[in-house]
């Protein structure tokens, strides 16, 4: 499987599915969960929260909306907005996201840094479990991910631990 590092915004990528960095209610205030609801449209929001709760360590995919994708993966890394997140959240977010993905049939997957925003974990750590959980995800169709993010420092963390 590939994996892609990208600068830039999780809404300009080519992929066939984008990760939301999700909490368990299906909230979407802040962060990369705000931009996404912002540019593809409340029913984003709104079908995220009809399928909540969502347990850290499981993903629930929705309708992109206005947004180009096939679907937005929501995959909490916290169990309360603004809640702080964990390596081991970050962990099981990861692999929760590539098994939907996967087990749907899908072929690309973006992600951003996950639970590094308001979760607050050092983008070293998360860049780290991400590839860790990445590199031994065996998929079926997934063939690319594309790690993708506006923040230069989580950029590097990746690049280095790649």
């Amino acid at each position: 499987m590939q994996i892609e590092v990208i600068k830039g915004s999780i809404l300009e990528v080519d992929a066939d599915v984008i990760v939301n960095p999700a909490n368990s209610l299906g909230l979407m205030g802040g962060g990369v969960a705000g931009v996404i609801k912002r540019f593809g449209g409340e029913e984003i929001e709104k079908e995220a929260v009809q399928k909540a709760p969502i347990p850290v360590g499981s993903a629930v995919l929705t309708t992109a909306g206005k947004l180009k994708f096939k679907g937005v993966i929501h995959a909490p890394t916290m169990e309360k907005p603004a809640m702080e997140s964990s390596e081991e959240k970050v962990r099981k977010a990861v692999r929760a996201s590539l098994e939907l993905a996967d087990s749907l049939g899908f072929e690309t997957l973006a992600m951003p840094g996950m639970g590094t925003g308001v979760g607050g974990l050092p983008k070293e750590l998360s860049a780290k479990a991400m590839l860790e959980e990445i590199k031994n995800f065996k998929p079926k169709s997934l063939k690319k991910v594309i790690l993708v993010d506006i923040d230069p420092e989580m950029v590097q963390a990746w690049q280095k631990n790649l």
